[in-house]
């Protein structure tokens, strides 16, 4: 697996099937506007958003306070998030619906942080909750460039009910240190586990591919938190996230951010995910600003103000620990991070 060095990555047209698929990968991370972004793993895999640590975001806004950086926004971008024309027309989940997977013989017994509970019982909460809502603002269906869509296109979705079931994959060993395509490959098995055997039964879902402690992929607690892509298949288009065992990284990826415990980040990190994949399922069709940011990136491990990390409560009585996200509307449209919409 061949992993990103702070530059420009910009994907080769060789690593694409179709023109299209170029066209809706070509925004590539600016690390001058935003530490994450987008950037090519692996060779011949598409093109994942990665999830910045914590030390990455505050290294930005150090230079951002002193004007080495975009001077607006500290989240990470310029300006509000955009259309960017969707794959095949999918640019968000209209309906979405999530799928947890516990990849491993690995996960027997090996669950020290009670990770695989609170994953759970956060994607059943999560759906119809104010702090998710502001997903809805972003649409498919419309120009390339659309800055907000009102009534026009089709919007993503924050149902009740998002949470569609939990895989332990655990008969035999994930790979040690999973590369990007085998976790592609196990997100297409998830999909054949559930069912979702067409391109139509994937258009609104997405696959979280949780590796158990000890068990995660190069670069996890240094380069990145998480990420997510999306991969081609006889089932169509499949979105998927790579998952780490998130208490294995500590500070950088969460533990105790904002007084709010140890085992924070497992919920700050898959809420980010997930509010990015619905906005942008397919990458990088869907919502994300000029320097490459998607919602959740504008908004990743902001200690203080406007949009501090928190915990909120779902509809359903439980509370989480959960970063903000970011809202074109907020501000009379001048866009800013929100825990509630």
């Amino acid at each position: 697996m061949k992993m990103f060095v702070p530059r420009i990555a910009v994907p080769l047209l060789g690593c694409f099937v179709a023109a299209s698929l170029a066209a809706a990968h070509a925004q590539a991370r600016n690390p001058q506007v935003n530490p994450g972004g987008s950037v090519i793993l692996e060779p011949g895999q598409r093109p994942v958003i990665i999830h910045p640590t914590v030390e990455a975001m505050n290294q930005f806004r150090r230079q951002e306070a002193h004007g080495k950086a975009c001077h607006h926004n500290c989240g990470g971008g310029s300006a509000n998030l955009y259309y960017h024309g969707g794959l095949g027309g999918i640019g968000v989940e209209t309906a979405p619906k999530i799928y947890l997977v516990l990849w491993g013989s690995q996960w027997t017994n090996n669950d020290p942080s009670g990770e695989a509970q609170i994953l759970e019982n956060f994607y059943t909460g999560a759906g119809s909750s104010h702090w998710l809502n502001s997903v809805t603002q972003y649409c498919q269906g419309v120009a390339s460039g659309t800055i907000t869509c009102g009534s026009s296109g089709q919007h993503a979705g924050n149902q009740a009910g998002i949470y569609a079931g939990v895989w332990a994959d655990t008969a035999a060993a994930a790979p040690s240190k999973p590369s990007q395509s085998q976790l592609a490959s196990e997100a297409v098995n998830a999909a054949a586990h559930f069912g979702n055997t067409s391109s139509t039964s994937n258009q609104t879902v997405q696959y979280v591919i949780a590796t158990s402690h000890g068990n995660n992929a190069s670069g996890f607690g240094t380069q990145y938190c998480a990420w997510h892509s999306s991969t081609s298949s006889t089932y169509g288009n499949v979105a998927y996230t790579n998952l780490p065992y998130m208490t294995d990284g500590g500070a950088s990826c969460c533990a105790n951010f904002n007084g709010l415990g140890p085992n924070a980040g497992i919920t700050i990190v898959c809420g980010h995910e997930m509010g990015e994949t619905i906005t942008d399922q397919f990458p990088n069709g869907g919502w994300l600003d000029s320097g490459g940011s998607e919602n959740g990136d504008k908004c990743a491990w902001i200690s203080s103000g406007q949009g501090a990390s928190a915990k909120v409560t779902f509809p359903n009585g439980s509370s989480f620990p959960v970063q903000s996200l970011w809202s074109n509307a907020y501000n009379s449209n001048a866009g800013g991070c929100v825990l509630s919409y």
